[in-house]
């Protein structure tokens, strides 16, 4: 029944009038527990908030279905004020964005223009951006493209999926870049000809990579909400003496905040995904397809008087 939700809200996350329906009307459904509002003035209070709590941020301007040069750069203009609304209010907050949203699918000249634009601006500020990764399709356009920027900018990292079969060897591959990855089990619905079905595979995959990556020397964020995936790390970074500044754990916003404030006040590194937009439904239909328990929440949330 689980897998059969999970597949349910998965399909529904791609469906393109479903998501310019959502647009249109408004956060409804309880969505406002996962997204940090649709502007950034409501996006800046959230952090503020979870900074307050020592918990960093990284900040995303929610944008799916890019399909055209002056949407592109519409969502440029609005990282470009997240950049500087982090700066200029002294945030602990870095930004995510996914290439798509900066018009990958319309060329590659289109979206190295966007970036190279961010993650100048980004620099000057001492900002860290971090390029999302999105479904199997996009994933090898993605690590080509930051291969590019990773060769003119060192503040940049990106994602890698530890459901897919390739992750182990696109961990290896990164390793001369000294990328700065997050490491996440992987959101999307993918062919068993490319991820594991079985999410005791996946799990195995995920405690390989982050082995991997942090005996390679790399910054490594271990993005889960998966208490087995955090112990493991807590022990292996003590039994090989990694110091805490070379990892840090990241959990999404609205799940979990409990566990969050734990590690940080035993001293870990903890970072909050905060999106922020009015293209959330992508966003929240694979944020329910999670996690059963995130379904029960809204369906609660609905029938509340």
């Amino acid at each position: 029944m689980e897998q059969i939700m999970r597949n349910f809200f998965l399909f529904l996350s791609k469906n393109r009038m479903l998501t310019k329906m959502a647009k249109k009307y408004g956060r409804r459904f309880g969505s406002a527990r996962f997204v940090a509002g649709e502007t950034i003035e409501e996006a800046v209070r959230v952090i503020e908030g979870l900074n307050g709590k020592n918990l960093a941020v990284t900040i995303d301007y929610l944008g799916e279905f890019v399909d055209n040069e002056q949407e592109a750069n519409e969502m440029v203009n609005e990282s470009l004020e997240a950049i500087k609304r982090i700066k200029d209010e002294k945030l602990n907050a870095q930004l995510s964005l996914k290439l798509t949203s900066m018009g990958l699918d319309i060329s590659e000249e289109v979206v190295l223009k966007n970036m190279e634009k961010i993650l100048q601006a980004a620099k000057k500020s001492g900002i860290f951006v971090t390029i999302d990764m999105e479904d199997y399709s996009r994933c090898q356009k993605t690590i080509e493209i930051y291969k590019i920027l990773r060769s003119s900018f060192d503040n940049v990292g990106t994602v890698i999926q530890a459901y897919l079969y390739r992750a182990e060897k696109d961990i290896a591959d990164l390793n001369e870049y000294r990328a700065n990855l997050r490491l996440v089990k992987g959101a999307y619905k993918e062919s068993s000809a490319v991820a594991f079905p079985e999410k005791k595979k996946v799990d195995e995959n995920f405690k390989k990579m982050i082995k991997r990556h942090l005996l390679n020397g790399n910054y490594t964020a271990v993005a889960t909400h998966d208490d087995t995936i955090i112990d493991y790390t807590r022990q292996f970074v003590k039994k090989h003496g990694i110091s805490n500044d070379r990892f840090e754990f990241q959990m999404l916003y609205g799940i979990r905040l409990e566990k969050q404030e734990e590690l940080a006040r035993e001293g870990y590194a903890m970072r909050v995904y905060v999106p922020y937009g009015t293209d959330w439904y992508g966003y929240f239909m694979r944020r329910l397809a999670e996690r059963p328990a995130n379904v029960a929440f809204v369906l609660k949330g609905i029938f509340k008087k």
